[in-house]
């Protein structure tokens, strides 16, 4: 498969149980990283102004955003890709034509093919470490990781219980793989730190 987009190597994934805010986040990643906005409880309008608050950061750092839910959505908002859950990957062909990047959640092989089918660019493959994302969920571990990273096509990026120092393990054991990581908490602790830091 071609890749249509050059993905970041790292991910912030927001998360409404986050005590730090998505925009205050996005303001400490490294440039070039990239943002996922799910927050799908949110009302559209406020989805939308919270989008907007976010765009204006990562614009200034180079950081792409990917809206969770439709391409239509995502395009008509100024996202720079649609984040599809796996019941939507029928509208990748739609998001490919809008030239949006396309990233697919992948949890087991059967969601791998239909990622590779989508021709997702990237694949955020979870989870790898135990997270409070999702507690108590079995973990895939390293070797079934890379598994379903080769299925699924696309650029593989680890998500669940990443660290930096995690993400480093996994390039080093990847066998000729190049994995992207992501992280909702690291990115979390990261700013508290600094916050703590600055007092």
């Amino acid at each position: 498969m071609v890749r249509r987009h050059p993905l970041p190597q790292q991910w912030l994934f927001s998360d409404e149980r986050l005590t730090v805010g998505v925009v205050q986040l996005a303001a400490t990643l490294p440039p070039g990283s990239g943002i996922v906005l799910r927050h799908d409880s949110l009302a559209a309008g406020a989805r939308w102004r919270l989008l907007r608050r976010l765009m204006r950061v990562a614009r200034a750092r180079s950081l792409p955003i990917l809206l969770a839910g439709t391409p239509d959505v995502a395009r008509r908002w100024g996202a720079d890709g649609a984040h599809l859950r796996q019941h939507d990957a029928r509208r990748a062909a739609q998001a490919h034509r809008l030239g949006l990047i396309v990233t697919m959640p992948v949890h087991d092989a059967r969601e791998g093919r239909r990622a590779r089918r989508a021709q997702a660019d990237g694949v955020f493959i979870s989870p790898l470490y135990p997270t409070r994302s999702h507690l108590g969920a079995s973990v895939l571990g390293r070797a079934a990781w890379l598994r379903l990273a080769r299925l699924a096509g696309g650029q593989p990026i680890a998500l669940g219980g990443m660290t930096p120092g995690r993400a480093r393990q996994l390039t080093r054991r990847a066998n000729g793989l190049k994995p992207g990581w992501a992280a909702i908490d690291a990115w979390e602790e990261k700013a508290l730190l600094r916050c703590q830091k600055l007092r």
